[in-house]
């Protein structure tokens, strides 16, 4: 009962945490050699398709990786409890 309901100033408010500035460009990245590789399979190229395909395997996990990272490195870690005995 005692619970408010949050502004739209607090909604709107930019969260104070530390952003990794690589992780746009890793997800940039990741499209621009899906793209490629999209393209790469319409023309008809399947060897190449197959390899950029494969990279962007690899370049999309590295992005996965590096958000995983800097969220536990910075103490954003959703396995650990926030309370302290």
């Amino acid at each position: 009962m005692g619970a408010r309901e949050p502004s739209l100033e607090e909604l709107l408010e930019e969260k104070k945490r530390v952003r990794n500035p690589l992780v746009p460009v890793g997800a940039l990245i990741t499209a621009g050699v899906l793209t490629a590789g999209l393209i790469s399979f319409r023309q008809g190229n399947s060897q190449l398709g197959q390899m950029l395909m494969r990279a962007r395997v690899v370049v999309q996990g590295a992005t996965v990786a590096l958000m995983v990272g800097t969220a536990y490195y910075y103490g954003e870690n959703p396995w650990k409890s926030s309370e302290t005995p």
